[in-house]
């Protein structure tokens, strides 16, 4: 084994046993807390289920590199067009392309979309995946994770929002808040914090606490220029400590 081997053996050990480790839970349970206690998501969450759950499959495909607003837009005029799922089965790319192009790389997600709607008639026998709500959640996730264009976070949000199974989804606004609380290594992929969450944030606080972080994300943990003075949670923040 080369030395360049060795040191990429040693790299990718030490990057996996960082990522494995849990944080402290009564740490994780006191940031929650206080979390709630500014957003109220847990209370009162927003009602984010679908009664077709492709619909919420199709609306987090959209949402991939863009904002909520141009994903909204996309996906409302995509569907002012198409009314139905076997109308964009039945559209020619082009299309779709043009209906989604708001949401950015409509390239990508219209053919994703083509792809995903006729791999769910395949399975299902119609443009609906209602059936897997009568599946294991294990069976859940197994069939989106081979749907194309597919990943983590959007698997894991069908799965919470549309499906009712346990989940903790991770977009931009989690993956930077995990890292800088200190629950997750600067080196953690956004898959690896997912599983985290699911181990140590008992699962009647999924979708509250999800909410909850992304507000906060997006009111005081900004990516630029954070308002540490204002958080709740700055005496728990390592990215705060050092900021002092």
């Amino acid at each position: 084994m080369s030395k360049m081997q060795k040191k990429n053996n040693v790299e990718t050990l030490s990057r996996k046993d960082i990522c494995d480790s849990l944080p402290n839970a009564s740490h994780v349970a006191e940031v929650l807390d206080r979390l709630e206690e500014c957003w109220n998501m847990e209370k009162d969450p927003p009602n984010l289920w679908h009664e077709e759950p492709l619909d919420g499959l199709i609306l987090t495909l959209l949402s991939q590199n863009t904002n909520d607003k141009n994903r909204d837009r996309a996906y409302n005029n995509l569907k002012r067009i198409y009314p139905t799922w076997e109308g964009v089965a039945q559209a020619a790319t082009e299309d779709i392309k043009e209906s989604i192009r708001v949401a950015g790389l409509s390239d990508i997600k219209s053919k994703r979309m083509k792809d995903i709607l006729e791999a769910v008639k395949a399975s299902f026998g119609s443009y609906s995946i209602k059936a897997l709500r009568d599946k294991s959640s294990e069976e859940a996730r197994y069939f989106l994770s081979r749907l194309p264009g597919v990943g983590a976070k959007t698997i894991a949000c069908v799965l919470l929002f549309d499906l009712s199974f346990p989940a903790f989804p991770v977009d931009t606004h989690i993956q930077r808040f995990s890292k800088r609380i200190g629950w997750a290594h600067e080196r953690c992929k956004p898959e690896e914090i997912e599983t985290m969450l699911e181990k140590v944030v008992p699962e009647s606080r999924f979708l509250g606490g999800h909410v909850n972080i992304i507000t906060h994300g997006r009111n005081i943990c900004l990516a630029r220029q954070p308002q540490c003075s204002h958080c709740a949670v700055r005496d728990l923040c390592m990215f705060a400590k050092n900021m002092e």
